[in-house]
């Protein structure tokens, strides 16, 4: 993949794209989840590359795209839409594991008229309705709680936390490698703490499909995933053998599950 870069609006964003050689299907645009990066998505770009234009990011704040002033989920989605424009990719379907869907929504009700369609791996709906106070509460304290941790610890409880398989389990440790504890915590406060500032009452004028892991543990994403199904009538499937990081649990059931959802859409891209 070519690696990129953009001027985004609170620093230098990075980004990695990968065009196939003949005609394509479409562009898919794949958003990490917190304290992760481009590289979460290593088995889907794999397999979708030769068929489609990839576009991978490190999110604002994340991976190469530290240091970044001022994160919100709105400027990422606005980054987001420069990388786009440079690509000259006028629609393109989204792609967002946990925290990496937020970004997503965020664009989606920005820019309505370039999503085809949005996949959420493992992540919770951008309304405020599914959410109650305590909910929100819990979430200003995560800083606080991981304050507690010891650095060796922290890093191994989260990814312990959201993997059942080796692969997944030493591919978090390896994103947080990079990372001292207090840019982890710093991740973990920022992200969680923007949810409850900007969450607002997005509906997605598009195809969605929501995707969760069955051993997923992690907060009440199940929960709320099987709410936003029921509420909006959007196909929730479930990963088999596969907690929070289901792309990397289970990529192979993950993988046809985007690539028959957007297929049954008959979507091309506007070149």
């Amino acid at each position: 993949m070519k690696h990129m870069t953009i001027n985004g609006i609170g620093g230098k964003v990075h980004y990695w794209i990968s065009r196939p050689n003949n005609n394509f299907k479409g562009a898919l645009v794949f958003t990490h989840g917190l304290t992760a990066n481009h590289t979460m998505y290593e088995r889907q770009v794999e397999y979708f590359k030769d068929d489609y234009v990839v576009i991978t990011w490190d999110v604002p704040l994340h991976g190469l795209s530290i240091p970044y002033k001022e994160f919100s989920y709105e400027i990422a989605a606005r980054d987001l839409n420069s990388i786009l424009l440079q690509e000259s990719i006028g629609k393109a379907c989204l792609i967002g594991m946990s925290m990496g869907g937020y970004p997503s929504q965020m664009f989606a009700y920005l820019y309505p008229e370039k999503v085809q369609c949005f996949v959420g791996i493992d992540t919770t709906p951008f309304r405020t309705e599914y959410y109650s106070r305590s909910d929100l509460w819990w979430l200003s304290k995560v800083k606080t709680m991981a304050k507690w941790f010891t650095d060796k610890t922290l890093r191994k409880s989260m990814a312990k936390s959201v993997a059942v398989t080796d692969y997944s389990y030493n591919k978090m440790i390896e994103m947080l490698k990079p990372m001292s504890k207090e840019q982890i915590i710093e991740q973990m406060d920022i992200a969680y703490g923007k949810l409850a500032s900007e969450i607002r009452d997005i509906d997605l004028n598009c195809p969605v499909l929501i995707l969760l892991g069955d051993k997923d543990k992690t907060g009440k994403v199940k929960q709320y995933c099987a709410e936003w199904a029921k509420k909006t009538g959007y196909p929730l499937h479930i990963i088999k053998n596969a907690a929070h990081f289901s792309n990397g649990d289970n990529a192979e059931q993950v993988n046809t599950e985007i690539e028959k959802f957007i297929s049954s859409l008959s979507i091309l891209i506007n070149r």
